[in-house]
């Protein structure tokens, strides 16, 4: 997202394989010894990013793709506008038929319907449905208290079998019944990406129906494990993942680097969506800077195994294999989406390799 904002320290960090060892033993990335004094500046090739207006493009996307998966209510305030005004967007009802969140426990479904449908609900209950969730950050999001009236809102002008209905993605937990951290665990509330495609494959998928998916952008990649990864084993090639931009070389060396890379999008529209990433100076900028899912850094066996930034493997590419992992050697992977300056396109990996 270009600037909807000022620029500000709106690091997203996010983690593909969240398998801790010691927490004591991981250092903080970027701060490892192992990793060079001093990095050249990146000399990036290719063409130049082609933009498109950021709402109209990705209205656009639904003509392609059954589903658009984008994050929201993470912090980013601009992007969640963004998110807000594309959903005011006359066009959106034409375009979209549900909206699947993050921040809604499954568990209050028929809630959720009752009240995006304009029955009379209290704000009390459905309240309940993002803030009784398995992630402490949805209950003070100030994000979801203004999409679901506002779908609400939408659907009260729209004739009937138009309407959009909200998904609730987060595992059906039920609080009460939870006394300790073993009825946490022992509960199917950890695993939120097997709900969130469960949901995804029942009410979307197999209706052909079209979504926007608001998650964090970990749970988006075209990625085994994840929410996508899982349903694109039976739909594959149906979802298109925007994801978020912030710098270049965040927590790396290369970090001093990005204001000079920064000034070539200072033109750019605000909001600016790139179409198409491959075989641009941005694709492999944001690889040489290890911005695109490349970054890995591992402790295993009391930290004896070396640290730093794997190679990159080509840009939106799989996690490298030095980041794998098994019983005996658990390691840490992050991996991140960078803001403020745009909103990438992240095609399917098959197809951009």
């Amino acid at each position: 997202m270009k600037r909807l904002v000022n620029r500000g320290p709106l690091l997203v960090l996010l983690s593909l394989t969240m398998l801790f060892s010691a927490a004591g033993s991981v250092q903080e990335p970027g701060k490892s010894p192992l990793l060079p004094t001093d990095m050249p500046a990146p000399d990036p090739q290719g063409s130049n990013p082609k933009l498109g207006d950021a709402e109209r493009t990705l209205l656009a996307a639904f003509d392609k793709y059954e589903v658009v998966g984008i994050s929201a209510a993470h912090g980013k305030k601009d992007l969640d506008d963004f998110i807000l005004h594309l959903i005011r967007n006359p066009a959106f009802p034409d375009k979209v038929n549900v909206v699947e969140v993050e921040c809604g426990n499954s568990l209050y479904q028929p809630t959720l319907d009752r009240y995006i449908a304009g029955a009379d609900v209290p704000s009390s209950e459905i309240g309940q449905v993002w803030r009784n969730t398995t992630q402490p950050m949805c209950g003070v999001s100030g994000f979801y208290e203004e999409l679901f009236p506002l779908v609400r809102r939408i659907n009260q002008t729209l004739p009937p079998g138009k309407e959009i209905r909200v998904l609730a993605g987060d595992p059906p937990i039920d609080w009460s019944k939870v006394k300790s951290g073993r009825d946490f665990a022992q509960g199917q509330f950890l695993n939120r990406d097997v709900s969130i495609a469960s949901v995804m494959e029942k009410e979307v998928l197999s209706k052909h129906r079209r979504a926007l998916m608001l998650f964090g952008t970990a749970h988006l990649f075209h990625q085994e494990g994840t929410a996508v990864g899982i349903y694109e084993k039976d739909y594959p090639g149906v979802t298109l993942v925007i994801a978020d931009h912030t710098g270049f070389g965040n927590w790396t060396l290369l970090a001093k680097y990005n204001d000079e890379f920064e000034a070539r999008m200072a033109s750019w529209p605000v909001p600016s969506l790139v179409q198409e990433m491959k075989g641009t100076w941005l694709a492999d900028l944001l690889d040489m800077t290890y911005n695109t899912g490349n970054v890995f850094f591992g402790v295993a066996d009391s930290g004896k195994l070396p640290e730093g930034p794997a190679p990159a493997k080509g840009t939106f590419s799989d996690i490298p294999a030095e980041a794998g992992m098994n019983q005996r050697q658990r390691k840490l992977s992050w991996t991140r989406i960078t803001r403020p300056n745009f909103i990438e396109e992240q095609r399917s990996w098959e197809g951009d390799r």
